[in-house]
């Protein structure tokens, strides 16, 4: 076993219901995000709101893998975290956050929905995985069903640009999926780390080179969205999809992106007191009859299943 892979003991098959409140947690998870992150861009600037959640969150990462004594990726390993923090904290972040100031945040997450259709013609592509009539099938309802399940918004006036760059983000956000399931296995909380730090890097240069203001968080309504997208976002949800992803295929795990529209009317049904429609109820519908034949679809082979001592 070379130096970037870890223990073979770390990498067991984990418990059916492990693997299941991971992707459920994701899924709660990341639908409220959208929420969190439309709040903090009002009262910072949105690329500086996401340096602050990624310095803060490659700063814990760094802390808990080393604490915990998890191995440090290279080879082939770190390649992989390097391009996954690049597309997905460097690329996705800054169009997600810039995107999110003028886009409604429930919009956003029925654009994120496209994830699991990028993803599955990504594999394909690769040859990683099939593209299975029940995969494309999954996508295909679900995404009639958050075209549904917004459908009163999608009448309003959106930005053209915005909804372009956060299309393109989530796009990118597929794609660092991918890349992180190519490459070996390894500790999540390292793949995050290292990927937290590379998007910093790519998010200051990017902040400061729009001149945005960047005033330390002092208010409740400024340091809270930060505090929650990093604690609940980066350090749970993230190391529970690059976790799941060490154990599932790529696309199964990309259709917690189908959830989040869910999840984010829900928020703003108990938040907002925004009334459920009967577009609202038929939507939900859809996407939980699209997850179920997604999830069904990209059930694992038992060809597909990679041994835990991959060499980087």
């Amino acid at each position: 076993m070379s130096a970037s892979s870890p223990p073979r003991t770390g990498y067991a098959a984990p418990h059916p219901a492990a693997a299941w409140g991971a992707w459920i947690a994701c899924s709660l998870i990341w639908g409220s995000t959208f929420l969190f992150i439309s709040l903090g861009n009002d009262a910072l600037a949105p690329v500086w709101a996401a340096s602050l959640r990624l310095a803060l969150a490659a700063l814990l990462l760094t802390l808990i893998a080393g604490g915990l004594g998890h191995p440090f990726p290279h080879g082939r390993a770190l390649r992989a975290a390097l391009a996954y923090g690049f597309l997905q904290f460097g690329v996705n972040f800054p169009l997600l956050y810039w995107g999110e100031k003028t886009f409604p945040s429930g919009l956003t997450a029925v654009l994120f929905a496209t994830i699991p259709l990028s993803t599955a013609l990504m594999t394909a592509a690769l040859r990683m995985e099939r593209l299975t009539p029940l995969k494309l099938a999954g996508a295909g309802v679900a995404l009639a069903g958050v075209a549904l399940l917004f459908s009163d918004q999608l009448g309003g006036r959106v930005g053209l640009v915005p909804g372009l760059a956060l299309l393109t983000a989530a796009s990118f956000a597929a794609g660092s999926g991918v890349i992180l399931k190519r490459g070996p296995r390894q500790s999540p909380l390292w793949s995050n780390a290292v990927g937290a730090t590379v998007g910093l890097v790519v998010c200051l240069v990017v902040s400061f080179a729009a001149g945005e203001p960047h005033p330390f968080p002092v208010r409740f309504a400024a340091w809270f969205p930060v505090l929650y997208l990093t604690l609940a976002g980066s350090v749970g949800a993230f190391v529970l999809f690059a976790w799941l992803i060490n154990h599932w295929p790529v696309t199964r795990v990309s259709f917690i992106g189908v959830v989040n529209p869910v999840v984010a009317l829900l928020l703003g049904w108990l938040v907002r007191d925004e009334h459920l429609t009967l577009a609202s109820l038929g939507g939900s519908g859809l996407v939980l009859v699209g997850v179920i034949f997604g999830l069904r679809g990209s059930a694992p082979q038992q060809s597909e299943i990679l041994p835990p001592d991959r060499k980087a």
